[in-house]
């Protein structure tokens, strides 16, 4: 497995490979996955090969993007995780990583959301050294506001994203470690 930046219990984290667009076809264009996502699943293999090649470019051109998971037990593409860097305004705020986390229906429910998101908060303030993190969902979304919290972020706000009421979640490097959330 090429490039594992982040080992979890059940889960290797890597960067996004064209070899994953199966596994992102599986997962962008199921419309439950997108239920708080704007409601527009992809269609087709190449928008999923695209998918991937954008992640790459925020690879090549702001030094992140969102990462693979891969179950250790059998090899499986979960969904991905990690950060994306903003650089258009959101909320008011411009040029922050925001975390972010996206699984396979069949993977929804065994908490690997929390259990890989944890592990990339942890990679933020100790390998990439951010002071802070935040997280933005929609307020109707209660298993992605339960994750953003369970990793020790708090939402300071809602605002309106796509005319859809989201939370505005945020992180602080010296409040994280005061967390009991094991590092």
């Amino acid at each position: 497995m090429p490039n594992i930046l982040i080992e979890t219990e059940r889960c290797l984290i890597r960067p996004l490979e064209i070899t994953d667009a199966a596994g992102i076809f599986e997962l962008d264009s199921n419309p439950n996955v997108h239920t708080f996502l704007g409601k527009n699943p992809i269609k087709t293999i190449e928008e999923a090969e695209n998918v991937i090649k954008n992640i790459q470019k925020q690879y090549e051109d702001l030094g992140i993007g969102r990462w693979a998971i891969i179950d250790k037990a059998n090899g499986d593409f979960v969904g991905w995780t990690g950060f994306k860097y903003i650089i258009e305004p959101t909320n008011g705020h411009v040029n922050y990583h925001d975390l972010g986390y996206r699984l396979v229906e069949r993977y929804w429910g065994t908490g690997i959301a929390t259990e890989t998101a944890k592990a990339c908060v942890k990679y933020a303030f100790e390998t990439m050294n951010l002071e802070t993190v935040y997280g933005i969902c929609d307020i109707e979304n209660l298993g992605s506001k339960n994750v953003l919290q369970k990793c020790g972020l708090t939402p300071i706000a809602t605002f309106d994203y796509d005319d859809t009421p989201h939370y505005w979640f945020v992180l602080q490097r010296e409040d994280w470690q005061k967390l009991s959330i094991p590092k």
